[in-house]
């Protein structure tokens, strides 16, 4: 099917995937059995466009149901998290934990505590992180967890008290053997330290290995903090690689100002690209000489501060935008590591018409589908989510890997790892495309690769 978009001076055809028919009815129980669900419903269809092909070579698959089950979380815990506020008030949110598939090994996978979580976030993002724990090579399942609390502008003693409550219930599911949790959206060191602190009173175990995202002072991995931002820019450097290219002198654009963002401009910066635009939930700001790092981390993480103050201080090369999103910029590489859907099709279509060569999800599912067809059929090379940055949970895997033989590793070791990892995942992916008969198709090679690997371990681990 073919779908022609036009804006001035620019026309491209999209070619929209066709869902294999014998998907169909995968798609359609996964939407009945979870109404209301979106980002969950996209999240599967985006990976079952892939999976035709891979139906047709192995009937087995299929004839064992192993697409329907691996759409079905293994267990789905949902509870009540009471705490008191400063004020003596009874506050009350809801906790989430979606131990969606345990065929490789733990379930693995964030915390996010955000007013936007609900269930069918918290299934997008279990989902999601199956595919990638496979594409990462090491032995980890799929999980994720959170709640709608927020942290911002609660004191410290109110999110400890939260995280306590949590945890409270939480704890009873977790164990270095069945389910890890890390952090996410609003879960940072600060929150880990509350939640495993919980966890070792109510057990009486220090068992290092049921979180990940600790302090380095007490079983944390080097790198942890950098690894997403550092492995998208990993994984698209090997893009560059692979065209006989490289970030020299490229003019990037970045979404958000998280840890994903920051560590994602330092290491572009590392490799001689210039990141010119960084973002939250007020505007963004483009700077025209390249995104001030040091100064970024002292507004955002030292003062907690919004990119307006960045501005603001940064003076005359920087404008603060308060409207629209940093994708109307002039960029040749774009790399979305704010949220999901932030990348919507006008967006997708002035990126194209400005001459952006890739684009790669440093965070989870960002780009809207309509967008990502415009991209794809434009030419655009584009690097889903589930492989791009797939570096935070390999990078905390290593964690869990240094918890278990009680040792530590350099920085500078963590960082050559999660290089090889990212550079391991960049080649399946384009493998794994190029077997199933779509060469240089990340999207599809990531997907394939992904669901391959859970598929011939739930068929040799029996009905489970």
């Amino acid at each position: 099917m073919e779908v022609v978009f036009a804006i001035p001076r620019v026309e491209w055809r999209v070619f929209v995937p066709e869902l294999d028919e014998s998907l169909v009815p995968v798609l359609d129980e996964v939407t009945r059995r979870n109404p209301g669900e979106l980002e969950f419903h996209q999240a599967v269809r985006e990976v079952l466009e892939s999976l035709g092909p891979v139906v047709a070579k192995h009937p087995e698959y299929a004839d064992a149901e192993v697409i329907r089950r691996l759409c079905e979380p293994e267990r789905q815990i949902i509870f009540r998290v009471p705490w008191t506020d400063d004020a003596g008030r009874v506050q009350l949110n809801r906790g989430f934990r979606v131990e969606f598939n345990s065929a490789l090994g733990p379930y693995k996978g964030g915390l996010r505590f955000h007013p936007s979580v609900y269930l069918g976030i918290v299934k997008f993002l279990g989902f999601e992180q199956i595919f990638k724990n496979s594409l990462s090579g090491l032995p980890i399942g799929g999980g994720k967890g959170g709640s709608d609390f927020d942290p911002k502008g609660r004191s410290e003693a109110e999110v400890m008290r939260f995280c306590q409550s949590f945890m409270t219930e939480l704890f009873r599911h977790l164990g270095e053997h069945t389910d890890v949790p890390a952090g996410d959206t609003g879960v940072g060191q600060r929150e880990i330290g509350y939640l495993f602190g919980q966890y070792k009173r109510i057990t009486n175990r220090y068992e290092s290995g049921v979180v990940t995202g600790k302090g380095l002072t007490w079983g944390g991995s080097q790198v942890r903090t950098e690894a997403t931002g550092y492995g998208t820019v990993f994984f698209v450097d090997e893009m560059l690689c692979a065209a006989g290219d490289s970030f020299e002198g490229k003019q990037v654009l970045v979404s958000g100002s998280g840890n994903v963002a920051l560590y994602a401009i330092e290491k572009v910066h590392q490799l001689g690209g210039r990141v010119i635009t960084c973002s939250d939930s007020s505007g963004y700001v483009v700077d025209s000489t390249g995104i001030d790092l040091d100064l970024l981390k002292e507004v955002k993480n030292g003062h907690r501060g919004r990119v307006s103050d960045y501005a603001e201080r940064r003076g005359a090369t920087a404008r603060f935008v308060s409207d629209g999103a940093v994708w109307q910029v002039p960029g040749e590489i774009a790399l979305p590591c704010a949220t999901q859907n932030e990348l919507d099709v006008d967006s997708a279509k002035r990126l194209v018409a400005n001459g952006c060569s890739i684009v790669a999800e440093g965070a989870n599912m960002p780009t809207t589908p309509d967008a990502i067809r415009v991209l794809r059929g434009a030419g655009v090379r584009f690097a889903p989510g589930k492989a791009v940055n797939a570096g935070g949970v390999a990078t905390s895997a290593l964690e869990m890997q240094q918890n278990a033989s009680r040792d530590s590793w350099s920085f500078e070791h963590t960082e050559e790892r999660l290089a090889e990892i990212m550079r391991s995942i960049h080649d399946r992916c384009l493998e794994t495309a190029e077997e199933y008969g779509t060469p240089g198709d990340y999207v599809a090679g990531a997907n394939i690769a992904g669901f391959t690997k859970v598929a011939d371990a739930m068929l040799a681990l029996g009905l489970i």
